[in-house]
């Protein structure tokens, strides 16, 4: 026999002020966040590996290639310099110390990346794995930091040489010319700086913003903790 003294409103006031638990806990969050943020770091040291192997190649390559510097025999020949394939040589110096140090820079910062990742543990506890955090971000910062002031080293090195054979050779250039050279390298500088500020924020950007993210929100679990 159906039940009388069933009441609705009753059921519905039962079931509001039953406690429903949490779907995580906050221990679950703070492991997760750890978790996430190692795999981050991991990715992080991943691209930079794979940019260091990349500029062995290209640094191979360019010992090995048999290319005759057209586009900069064209740029030579419009300066009305002479000796060019010595300048070439030059230049060619020039390009390879910068790889060089380029590389050995890369291969410097891998080496920290990995000793970071190294470090930041879940396992830590959450105070040591924030400081963790924010000191291999700041080696990314840096490493982004350094690729951009080699780029304008590499640029003004050119530039610089190039000013001095003028010097050497008496160059007079008119003044179209002497304008069309130096936008040529203004240009050059402020694209190559793009690029370069565009692939990192890319590639390392995105992981950057998404490892601060979860930085943040384990802040928060650490001031929640201090303040219990």
């Amino acid at each position: 026999m159906p039940n009388n003294d069933f009441d609705i409103d009753d059921l519905k006031s039962v079931w509001q002020n039953q406690k429903v638990e949490d779907a995580y806990q906050q221990s679950d969050i703070e492991a997760m966040l750890n978790t996430k943020s190692r795999n981050y770091v991991k990715y992080l040291l991943w691209i930079s590996l794979l940019e260091f192997f990349i500029f062995i190649t290209l640094l191979i390559y360019s010992l090995v290639s048999k290319d005759d510097h057209v586009n900069f025999r064209e740029i030579l020949s419009r300066l009305h310099l002479q000796n060019q394939n010595e300048i070439l040589h030059t230049m060619d110096k020039i390009y390879l110390v910068i790889k060089i140090l380029s590389l050995s820079l890369t291969g410097i910062f891998v080496y920290l990346f990995y000793k970071s990742y190294r470090r930041i543990s879940v396992e830590d506890n959450l105070k040591q794995f924030i400081l963790r955090i924010i000191s291999f971000k700041r080696k990314v910062n840096a490493f982004i930091i350094i690729n951009v002031i080699l780029l304008v080293v590499y640029i003004v090195s050119f530039s610089i040489y190039l000013s001095i054979v003028m010097g050497e050779q008496s160059v007079q250039l008119s003044e179209t010319t002497k304008l069309g050279f130096i936008i040529g390298i203004i240009v050059a500088l402020l694209l190559s700086i793009l690029l370069i500020i565009l692939y990192y924020k890319i590639f390392y950007g995105i992981l950057l913003k998404r490892l601060s993210k979860n930085l943040e929100q384990l802040r928060l679990i650490e001031t929640e903790k201090e303040n219990q």
